[in-house]
């Protein structure tokens, strides 16, 4: 055996969207449906109804698909596909629960499809009856020497298993075509239900015909570009999916009647086969469901690594090694040929497998929810107020990964509610185990001491991780004196803040504390009243100090709750010229400290119905990056839907025009941020053009340099180039807040 390591191994594997996403998903969809079980559907549901459940079925998978790929394109992917796009936004309680379901979903799904080639062989050669079980195992064997050697083997075999399905794919379609019969399909219109049957219990049937898509995100630690290749290779393979078993379905319906469609649904497809291929329909039997085999023997050993990686369940962490070439999950893969021995051992005495029905069931329930969960972790993510969440695919919407992840929920329960239930406990189960190893330590007899012991424990785990400008947010303290006075500011701060951020409303009170302790409890009961009259998610905060202005340094550096420290300072703009003096001494000692510093100055315009306007005027990629990301924060907010953002710079000749517009085109393309880029050629007095470009903005954003030595003449410059204008804001960027994120 190869060493082995749990770190990054020197070489990995690099397939690409073909080899590594599309065909291990198009296999594992051109499954045993389509040969064994489709005419049958034609026959009872008729041709227009069997479109319709293939419609809503594919309609399922395809929203499941824009939710993987909205995720997998907005952060590194490494192994463990579902796994780990699930994990990483709702939490390892939610991630293990479902990687240890989809693993053993997977793991179960090797013997089964290994069954299910088993019968076909033994169907079409009924000499090899009495050698069922052996056959079943020596597959298994193979199988498994074949994914030992490495994933690579597998891929290119399964090139060759897709040329053969392909061939049988052509030869009964094409034997369909030849044998149309108009009036055929005219008396396959009609739905003819046996007894039993339903729309629904049919659709039951069909709906594993279009699954798979897994099999190509679990390669996700084994592709050179994840955020291109399972966006592009998914879709892919749903799309063709849905194209093929469409004209199946409508060649199909004229092909035979709805007796015969019901009674010989693969016998059909092998003698209308064109040019007597009867033979390579067989074949492509044989390769389906082989290649659903391997698809689940790559995947299920790639799922539980991952889970071992990350080190939520101590008995699952000997998993988490790889072999050193390739990384190959060689101790899953052996657990994974465990459990298939076992089952086969158990079911694979050619009966049909009775015994096991129902755990088929769990097992086509847990990928169900496994597809519902990735909508919920997609629609979780897009409703976060997360500032990095801006994936590069752009087709994606919170609305649809919901409507994917209820359908997945409600067809569950349409195909067994029983099956369903159980394997919605059987999760809930695994969810428990996860989040009790978690709070060991967390018991309490109230629920403030519960939120308190998870608050403390994951402030210390906040802690230990590294800073990553991916996962900044705006920490905001807020210097809103009385907010009753300064309703403008503390609005803006909701909107900068609140849902992405924490943000705490500041009211320095000046006086010895021994002589204004009851003022201060006065005002800060005062500033809790005014935040639950106006439903802010805000923290008050009230404190006294002898002089504002010399004591402001030591709050700044004082006020935070271990990790928990302020980055971001919103200031008003001062209205009295005398305090000028002392707001640049206050600038300067926020930058000073290394926070980021947002003046906000007020003419009384707060955004009302219809189109708004934010003009960024960039000067440099430091503040420039910090505003943008701002304005993409004000715009999450239902008050400032419809608004536009415009990026503008102003230049001095035509000759700089043309690059500045390139360099902010690019920005904005590497940032995944919508805006318009306005580049103004102008050797007028940056005032004058302000005036010209922005005045009927709703809101205008200028970066702050240093302000080290300003004072009235400071609020004079600004004071004039801002009368007459809309509401503005001055950012200074720390640095910490990157737009490439």
């Amino acid at each position: 055996m190869s060493s082995v390591s749990e770190a990054a191994p020197p070489r990995k594997n690099a397939f690409g969207t073909f080899g590594g996403v599309f065909c291990p998903s198009i296999l594992t969809i051109f499954g045993l449906i389509m040969f064994m079980r489709a005419n049958h559907v034609i026959g009872n549901a008729g041709v227009p109804r069997s479109l319709f459940i293939l419609c809503v079925s594919s309609g399922i998978t395809f929203l499941t698909g824009l939710s993987i790929s909205g995720i997998s394109s907005n952060t590194p992917v490494r192994g463990g596909g579902a796994y780990f796009l699930i994990s990483r936004v709702l939490g390892p309680g939610f991630g293990t629960a479902i990687g240890v379901a989809l693993f053993v979903a997977q793991a179960l799904s090797v013997p089964f499809y290994i069954l299910g080639f088993t019968e076909a062989f033994t169907a079409s050669f009924p000499a090899f009856q009495p050698f069922f079980l052996a056959i079943a195992l020596g597959v298994l064997a193979v199988l498994f020497a074949l994914t030992w050697v490495g994933a690579g083997w597998v891929i290119k075999l399964q090139y060759v298993i897709l040329g053969l399905l392909v061939g049988a794919i052509a030869v009964f379609l094409a034997g369909a075509w030849q044998s149309f019969d108009l009036d055929v399909f005219r008396g396959n219109l009609e739905p003819h239900y046996q007894e039993g049957e339903s729309l629904w219990t049919i659709f039951a049937v069909y709906f594993p015909a279009v699954t798979g898509i897994m099999a190509g995100v679990n390669m996700s630690g084994d592709l050179k570009d994840p955020a291109r290749s399972i966006p592009v290779g998914t879709l892919a393979a749903v799309v063709l999916g849905f194209l093929v078993y469409g004209i199946q379905i409508v060649l199909c319906g004229g092909l035979a009647t709805h007796e015969q469609l019901v009674a010989e649904p693969y016998r059909l497809l092998v003698s209308n086969a064109v040019l007597g291929l009867g033979w390579l329909v067989a074949a492509g039997v044989f390769c389906a469901t082989i290649s659903s085999a391997i698809g689940s023997n790559l995947g299920a050993p790639r799922v539980l690594q991952a889970v071992g990686r990350d080190r939520t369940l101590a008995v699952l962490r000997p998993f988490a090694r790889g072999t050193t070439k390739g990384d190959e999950p060689h101790r899953a893969l052996i657990i994974t040929f465990v459990i298939g021995l076992v089952t086969l051992l158990a079911a694979g005495r050619g009966d049909g497998g009775k015994g096991l029905n129902l755990v088929a069931a769990v097992v086509t329930m847990v990928f169900l929810y496994t597809y519902g969960m990735t909508n919920l972790a997609a629609f979780v993510e897009s409703l976060g107020a997360n500032p990095s969440f801006r994936p590069r695919f752009r087709f994606f919407h919170w609305s649809t990964a919901l409507v994917g992840g209820i359908a997945c929920v409600l067809v569950a329960f349409m195909i067994n509610a029983v099956a369903a239930f159980v394997a919605l406990l059987l999760i809930a189960g695994l969810f428990c185990t996860v989040r009790n190893r978690e709070m060991s330590n967390a018991y309490g007899d109230a629920r403030r001491g519960f939120v308190y012991s998870r608050v403390s424990d994951n402030l210390i785990k906040l802690a230990a991780m590294p800073p990553h400008p991916k996962n900044w947010r705006p920490t905001m303290l807020v210097f809103s004196g009385n907010p009753h006075q300064r309703m403008s500011l503390v609005q803006y701060a909701r909107w900068l803040g609140q849902q992405s951020g924490i943000v705490s409303l500041v009211h320095l009170l000046e006086g010895e504390l021994d002589i204004i302790a009851d003022d201060l409890v006065g005002e800060r009961e005062r500033l809790t009243q005014f935040i639950s009259d106006h439903e802010l998610n805000v923290f008050p905060e009230v404190i006294a100090v002898n002089d504002f202005d010399r004591d402001l340094s030591i709050f700044l550096q004082a006020y935070s709750i271990g990790p928990i420290k302020p980055n971001v300072v919103l200031l008003g703009w001062p209205q009295d010229p005398e305090r000028m003096g002392p707001c640049v001494r206050h600038i300067e000692t926020i930058q000073n400290l290394g926070m980021s510093v947002l003046v906000h100055v007020d003419h009384g315009m707060l955004p009302g119905p219809g189109r708004k306007r934010i003009d960024c005027w960039w000067r440099g990629e430091r503040n420039g990056s910090l505003m943008v990301i701002l304005a993409h924060l004000l715009m999450l907010n239902h008050d400032w839907e419809r608004t536009r953002l415009r990026l503008l710079r102003l230049v001095q000749t035509e000759e700089q025009s043309e690059a500045a517009r390139s360099g902010l085109s690019d920005i904005l393309g590497g940032a995944r941020i919508e805006a318009e880029v306005d580049v103004v050629v102008s050797k007028k007095p940056f005032a004058d053009v302000l005036k010209e470009r922005s005045s009927d903005a709703t809101l205008i954003m200028l970066g702050l340099g240093g302000v080290q030595g300003a004072g009235k003449e400071f609020f004079h410059r600004f004071q004039d180039a801002l009368d007459g204008m809309p509401s503005a804001l001055f950012v200074y960027s720390s640095g910490e807040a990157d737009l490439h994120a």
